[in-house]
């Protein structure tokens, strides 16, 4: 298939999607549509039985998506951009100590502890895994998704400080988690990567607690200034423009991210945090009068229909990837998904309640707010598609890639559909 036809196979199913959930299961955007993409994979696969030849058509087409290109290299920077400028610049400033400790502290306390769950629990399930490939499933697995936690925020009313802590923190752990996976990728492929050509053996590469120090620093700290001068200068640019020409706008928008994207591909720096710092920049919540309208209105629902669209896509997308990763099932395989769900769950719990636990003793935290943060920190599409870049490496052994990708599936279908179903009835109880 060309990409035009893939294109065109994808927005057909996101209308015809959508047109379902609306008028039949009415549920959430996200959920709704990835429980049909779901719901028509499983049937795919039942049919295959029958018909071989349906299975291995629709897999064909699935992997053309190269779902790991698709959202890391094209959606995700536009995702990202369109979730921060949505964001109250005010309200993030007021509750920036609580966001930015619950994405670097958090996030790495979780990555430790499913690490370190996973490889004293997966071998009795019989998959034995370096520590450091748990590691790798705990980085990948433990930054909540911003793109589906954002679309799930808006159908409850919570309060507006509990809402910017979810929203701020989902927004920066993501780019926060991008940077420890690629770290600990780093240091695995230095030890277990090989020569160049990435057969195996021992890859001879020194790695130091200094050396790994200073990737992160340049991936986070390079990203979050890459962000802030591209936002500066857009939001100059449009204060300049002033609603005078509101396609130039747009266009002005869609170069920031395009550009920006890319020179922080080759800088190697993290394009997800840019992108959010830009978002914020740019976008007028929290502003004062003068200063909001140098974004026009027009510029704005333009990157909702965006991001409505895109999001749409991609998780349809998600579900349609169980047509391939059906592929991994082993008789163990539902064990493996269920410990990774609790494990995934429990690290998640001391991720936040430890940081919030210290800091409540400084400043008030609203009533449940650790078990609203623990149970809504939903797993997407990033989670999935950093799983699927494994397997790029072929020093990674095949069984390894399948165990981390098919855990990684069942936590991320897990908290969307059991999670997002039921995050109502908790706060109901709030």
């Amino acid at each position: 298939m060309s990409i035009l036809d893939l294109i065109t196979l994808l927005i057909f199913l996101a209308a015809i999607f959508t047109l379902i959930n609306i008028t039949a299961l009415k549920l959430p955007s996200t959920i709704g549509l990835m429980a049909i993409a779901l719901m028509m994979s499983v049937f795919i696969l039942i049919l295959g039985y029958a018909f071989p030849a349906v299975t291995r058509g629709a897999e064909h087409i699935v992997e053309e998506f190269d779902f790991k290109e698709v959202l890391m290299g094209v959606m995700l920077n536009f995702l990202l951009f369109a979730g921060a400028l949505s964001v109250n610049l005010k309200k993030l400033l007021e509750e920036r100590v609580p966001v930015l400790v619950l994405a670097t502290v958090g996030t790495l306390l979780s990555t430790f502890i499913v690490g370190t769950l996973v490889f004293y629990t997966f071998p009795v399930l019989g998959v034995e895994i370096d520590y450091i490939y748990c590691l790798l499933f705990g980085a990948l697995i433990s930054p909540t998704d911003p793109i589906a936690v954002l679309a799930l925020i808006k159908k409850f009313g919570l309060s507006k400080n509990l809402e910017i802590k979810i929203a701020g923190e989902s927004l920066f752990n993501d780019g926060v988690g991008v940077v420890v996976f690629l770290t600990i990728l780093g240091i695995a492929q230095a030890s277990f990567g090989g020569d160049a050509a990435g057969h195996g053996g021992h890859g001879g590469g020194e790695i130091t607690a200094a050396s790994v120090a200073l990737l992160f620093g340049k991936e986070v700290i390079g990203g979050v200034l890459l962000g802030a001068i591209f936002g500066f200068l857009g939001f100059r640019l449009l204060n300049f423009i002033d609603n005078d020409h509101v396609e130039l706008e747009v266009l002005v928008t869609l170069t920031l991210v395009m550009v920006g994207g890319r020179i922080a591909e080759l800088l190697h720096v993290s394009g997800p945090l840019a992108m959010v710092v830009m978002g914020l920049f740019i976008g007028n919540e929290g502003r004062d009068e003068k200063l909001a309208n140098a974004t026009g209105e027009y510029v704005f629902k333009f990157w909702h229909l965006l991001d409505e669209a895109l999001n749409a896509i991609l998780f349809i997308l998600v579900g349609l990837e169980m047509i391939v990763i059906a592929n991994t099932f082993s008789p163990n395989s539902i064990l493996i998904g269920i410990a990774g769900i609790l494990i995934v769950l429990t690290a998640r719990f001391i991720g936040v309640s430890v940081p919030i636990s210290i800091m409540s003793f400084f400043r008030t935290f609203e009533p449940k707010t650790i078990a609203i943060l623990t149970w809504g920190g939903l797993r997407g599409g990033i989670s999935v598609a950093l799983a699927l870049s494994l397997s790029e490496f072929t020093w990674i052994e095949p069984v390894i890639k399948e165990t981390i990708l098919f855990a990684t599936y069942c936590c991320v279908v897990f908290s969307i559909l059991v999670q997002g179903l039921t995050m109502g009835l908790l706060l109901k109880k709030n």
